[in-house]
């Protein structure tokens, strides 16, 4: 089967070219097809880095919203007069923006699972427009939902979307796939796979009953009795990116020909089931904490994001932030690194908006941790509205006037001493906040590796004191660029560690800059 699939494969590649080559020119032009009205720029405007993209055929079109900080992927259909959206974010202003805009109306809601990384806005977008939330197989939820049969078509205006089941990552897994007439034109894939990659098969295990082994095993199925015998010209819409923690190694872009994929993703060579299970079970990183959380939101009732930013977004030019820490309130600093270091409010944590922010916060605080927020001016709101994105509903308030109005006030302010990578020593103990996997490819002589997650749990259970020097004593903590270990600075010094340096650049300027310390490669 495989050998045919790449003989036809060959015969589609020249077509498949001509049509991704199709595909960039319009989206060079995405933003000014899709907006139509002045509102329309506004609307993409207020969805923090949003980035549309439209795939626009004489039936129908494809507009995807690329999200980078969680490196998602969200779809609007339509068809004549009707529309559906595939796995939309939580925050819906902007769809509705769309639907009104180009006057349509929303037919059907397609979740392609019940989502780990991210909360959806499906209930909240069901309930302002009326439009049936669609499921694969096996899938229950606390609210109404249309539960699709495997094989199964809904007709949008002129075209039909077909549910595919595809289980694996999550059992309730499933693509869909959109037909033009008897045409195969793209697969809306999911998590099921992505670009160079497939879905993680440990996040739906159940003790006693549903092994990672047994979800690998439905996953390979699903590929090979599915997915690959599609159609090679189709076009793959994936639910992820690059980044995402949902797959082990996602390759970059947001599209490609199953044809492409076929040939250079490894989950799609001819290998047995067994070889594909150890491939796929090898390696796989902690879940972060927040994946289980998110799932249980997205089969509740959720509220609405809008009620969120309401009880968030409270402007306080006065907090008593000593009270709030000793309540357990999270001092969150927004800003980015180089600004943190020069001064902060004692015992914030830095994370930067131009980090994967909601991942990291996820990855490092506990479901239900509440949060203060200090940001750039201007930037409050998407502060509050990054960590809703993943469930993170519990913010009590922003400072009004950043930064500027607390060294107004002549409050205490306290700073992270830093070097510059060319200058880093050996003189004192280094740290590596980088992920094995990083680490593994090069390395500072005599580091020691402390995964930035790993850090912040040690904190949490007060053993720091095991791993790192007295509190006076100077130590310099690295990463890759510098957002990671600034992040571990400001956990180390909210611990008490006033002798930690942080070093800038990371470990990328100071294997090109840095002559002084010795690495392993």
């Amino acid at each position: 089967m495989i050998i045919q699939a790449k003989q036809q494969i060959k015969l589609q590649i020249k077509k498949s070219n001509r049509l991704l080559n199709q595909m960039e020119a319009y989206n060079s032009k995405a933003l000014e097809l899709i907006a139509g009205k002045p509102h329309s720029q506004r609307a993409f405007a207020e969805m923090p880095a949003a980035k549309p993209y439209q795939d626009q055929h004489p039936n129908f079109q494809v507009l995807q919203l690329f999200t980078p900080c969680l490196a998602e992927m969200a779809y609007v259909i339509s068809s004549g007069e009707e529309a559906a959206i595939i796995d939309p974010l939580r925050e819906i202003g902007d769809y509705l923006d769309i639907l009104r805009e180009k006057n349509l109306k929303l037919k059907y809601i397609f979740q392609t699972h019940f989502h780990a990384d991210f909360v959806s806005g499906h209930y909240d977008l069901s309930q302002k427009t009326g439009a049936k939330i669609v499921y694969g197989p096996n899938a229950a939820a606390a609210y109404e939902i249309k539960v699709a049969q495997d094989g199964e078509l809904f007709k949008i205006g002129n075209i039909n979307i077909k549910v595919l089941h595809t289980p694996g990552h999550t059992m309730e897994s499933s693509c869909y796939l959109l037909l033009d007439g008897d045409r195969q034109h793209c697969l809306f894939t999911g998590d099921t796979l992505f670009l160079g990659e497939v879905g993680r098969p440990d996040l739906a295990c159940k003790a006693g009953s549903i092994t990672v082994e047994d979800l690998a095993g439905f996953l390979y199925d699903s590929l090979r009795q599915k997915i690959m015998k599609l159609d090679p010209a189709i076009l793959i819409y994936p639910g992820h990116g690059a980044g995402s923690p949902c797959g082990k190694k996602i390759s970059a872009g947001t599209f490609c020909t199953l044809g492409k994929q076929l040939l250079n993703n490894y989950a799609l060579q001819d290998m047995t089931k067994d070889a594909f299970i150890k491939e796929l079970t090898t390696g796989i990183p902690p879940p972060p904490q927040y994946f289980f959380h998110d799932v249980t939101q997205n089969k509740s009732k959720i509220e609405p994001v809008d009620e969120v930013l309401k009880n968030g977004l409270h402007f306080d030019q006065n907090p008593n932030f000593q009270e709030m820490i000793r309540q357990g309130v999270i001092i969150l600093d927004t800003r980015v690194p180089l600004e943190f270091d020069k001064g902060f409010v004692p015992g914030s944590v830095n994370l930067s908006l131009t980090m994967n922010y909601a991942i990291w916060a996820g990855t490092l605080f506990p479901p239900g941790s509440k949060f203060f927020i200090i940001s750039e001016a201007g930037k409050e709101k998407e502060s509050v509205l990054r960590l809703a994105r993943i469930g993170y509903d519990h913010c009590v308030g922003v400072l009004d006037g950043g930064m500027d109005t607390y060294k107004a006030q002549g409050k205490p302010i306290d700073t992270i001493q830093a070097v510059a990578a060319a200058e880093l020593k050996s003189d004192h103990p280094i740290f590596d906040v980088r992920n094995p996997g990083e680490v593994a490819s090069g390395h500072v002589e005599g580091a020691t590796n402390i995964p930035l997650a790993d850090l912040y749990k040690m904190y949490l259970d007060w053993k720091l004191a095991e791993a790192f020097p007295a509190k006076d004593k100077p130590f310099y903590v690295h990463c890759k660029t510098g957002g990671r270990s600034t992040i571990a600075c400001s956990i180390l010094k909210k611990a008490g560690y006033t002798g930690v340096i942080n070093v800038l650049g990371g470990y990328d300027a100071m294997i090109t800059d840095n002559k002084r310390i010795k690495f392993v490669q």
